[in-house]
């Protein structure tokens, strides 16, 4: 029906949120992603895994293998880089950018000791001085826009009073804050208070990374924290992912699950298949994801007990044929 004349008609718009795929290596590499994009919707774009600063000017193709941009149409990527070196940075990075990539994200987040130790990622977190030295003269010299993933520190939250002001003198394009520390890693409760400190002091767009596991987790941080930019969501998409279809729609209830988990499940595994040299590889990269898969089926504890078992290819497929054959209702 035309609307009467002289009157406007007003049509709801459903806005949908911004959501960003986490970077988590060795899981949401391009085949993930593409893979992802061809059975899943709801997610906006995503910051690819780290690649690391190397000395030298002459950057390899094969370190960049899985940023090459015939492989990443499916949804807008950011690169990661990982880098304590403004000079081995601007290398890579002006690299990047040669190829079509308009944003990189630098790492101040990854958490392990191995990298932490090396006054890379999260361990620089307690030098605000050297992130000063090192955003000062990468931002006069790169052409693209710098983005920052962090986590509120490496040993204390405390450690981002005095890196907020650092961030806050630099045209950055968004700071995504995880809010744990890093030797947190992945343990304890995320921490929602310091990170509604740095929604209100931080003066870029803010970013939010943890723990969002599921709808009504999700729910209650954009109710909490609505001046948030974006959302990224990591090991709680792998696990479910359906997720976020359920976040645009704000329904729980998505239909054919179990089809289309497998379908997607199939796709994933024929990319990596044609990626990996041996069938050693695909079954550990396959068994991997399945410590998250689980996560959505009945008893899934006994299923990753099932499948990290299996030694070889054939068995592997038997083994989730019969969970597919076995499963009803997604959980």
């Amino acid at each position: 029906m035309l609307p009467e004349p002289g009157r406007t008609r007003f049509v709801a718009v459903k806005t949908m949120k911004h959501l960003i795929l986490a970077p988590l290596r060795g899981y949401t590499d391009a085949v993930f992603r593409n893979a992802y994009q061809r059975h899943f919707k709801g997610v906006g774009e995503a910051v690819a895994p780290f690649v690391t600063s190397i000395k030298g000017r002459r950057i390899k193709p094969s370190h960049l293998r899985d940023l090459a941009p015939a492989d990443n149409r499916a949804m807008p990527v950011v690169p990661q880089i990982l880098s304590n070196d403004p000079d081995e940075f601007l290398c890579l990075a002006n690299t990047l950018c040669d190829l079509g990539y308009r944003e990189i994200n630098w790492n101040l987040g990854c958490p392990f000791p191995m990298v932490a130790k090396k006054m890379r990622g999260s361990g620089l977190l307690p030098h605000p001085d050297v992130v000063d030295r090192m955003l000062d003269k990468v931002l006069n010299g790169f052409a693209g826009n710098l983005s920052i993933k962090t986590r509120l520190g490496r040993f204390s939250g405390s450690e981002m009073d005095h890196l907020i002001p650092v961030f806050n003198r630099y045209p950055l394009a968004r700071v995504i804050v995880h809010p744990r520390t890093g030797v947190q890693m992945y343990a304890g409760e995320v921490d929602l208070v310091a990170f509604d400190v740095c929604l209100a002091r931080i003066t870029h767009s803010v970013v939010y990374n943890g723990d969002i596991n599921d709808l009504e987790m999700f729910h209650s941080l954009e109710s909490r924290f609505p001046s948030a930019s974006g959302w990224m969501l990591g090991r709680g998409l792998i696990a479910n992912p359906f997720l976020p279809e359920m976040i645009q729609s704000g329904n729980r209830l998505i239909g054919n699950r179990n089809q289309r988990f497998e379908k997607f499940h199939d796709d994933l595994m024929d990319s990596y298949r044609r990626q990996f040299s041996g069938p050693g590889h695909l079954l550990d990269r396959m068994k991997g994801f399945w410590s998250y898969f689980a996560a959505g089926f009945p008893d899934g504890r006994r299923i990753v007990k099932r499948i990290r078992k299996v030694d070889t290819l054939d068995r592997y497929r038997r083994e989730v044929m019969a969970l597919f054959n076995d499963q009803d209702q997604w959980a």
